[in-house]
């Protein structure tokens, strides 16, 4: 089976094609770019690299959030539309369990954290085994404060990946909490980590595929606000 797979919920834009959970190809970049502009371009060049087309991926897949608002809407938006045009499957998977991947020959906690503002991350904990995460949490939003005290309740170091390690890292330093932070090559998402996660997940057609966004937009947060400063 081959699986175009996408990741565009931070930074980086990245697409990885695989053969069953054999990777054939990635392409990642970290530019100023939107996900807009570079995601199709670079799943273009893949196949054409590969000597395939799009018709002939048996199945789309895409981390559907949580992460930046625009950008799992830029990617859930090129899925569906691949999707949808050529009759094909695809599959939405956490950007926290794809992230974890990262960390998969990695000892102690998997930590993915990405920056969520308001002293908060997005996060979710995982432990390796046998070279694949295992979920200890669901994902959510939460304090810097609220993970450090849940980590040492737990007793044991934190491998930090993701965009908001830097910041996650800082905080720890602070309050005495046991960390390491993933190198460069392993700190950001990938779409490598988006097709590992896919595997095994159950299919679904385009218009079931639906982003996860975790908590409201700052508009929407702010419009409730000024609703409910009027009485509403």
């Amino acid at each position: 089976m081959l699986m175009l797979a996408f990741e565009s919920s931070a930074k980086p834009a990245s697409v990885a094609l695989f053969q069953d959970d054999a990777l054939l190809g990635i392409s990642t970049q970290i530019t100023a770019l939107t996900h807009s502009r570079t995601l199709l371009p670079m799943a273009e060049d893949l196949l054409k690299n590969a000597e395939l087309s799009m018709s002939d991926i048996d199945v789309f897949a895409v981390a559907h959030g949580p992460g930046s608002f625009t950008g799992i809407r830029i990617g859930i938006s090129t899925v569906k539309g691949l999707a949808w045009a050529s009759g094909k499957p695809c599959v939405g998977v956490s950007t926290l369990e794809a992230m974890a991947w990262n960390g998969s020959s990695r000892e102690g906690l998997l930590c993915p954290v990405m920056d969520a503002r308001r002293d908060q991350v997005y996060n979710a904990l995982f432990v390796n085994r046998d070279g694949r995460p295992e979920r200890l949490t669901e994902d959510r939003p939460i304090s810097l404060a609220d993970l450090a005290e849940e980590l040492r309740m737990l007793g044991r170091p934190a491998f930090l990946i993701g965009d908001g390690a830097a910041l996650t890292a800082s905080f720890f330093a602070a309050h005495a909490v046991p960390f390491s932070v993933a190198p460069e090559n392993l700190l950001w998402q990938t779409a490598w980590g988006v097709g590992k996660a896919a595997q095994g997940k159950s299919l679904q057609d385009a218009s079931s595929l639906l982003p996860v966004y975790l908590r409201l937009s700052q508009a929407e947060r702010e419009r409730q606000e000024r609703l409910q400063g009027k009485g509403f």
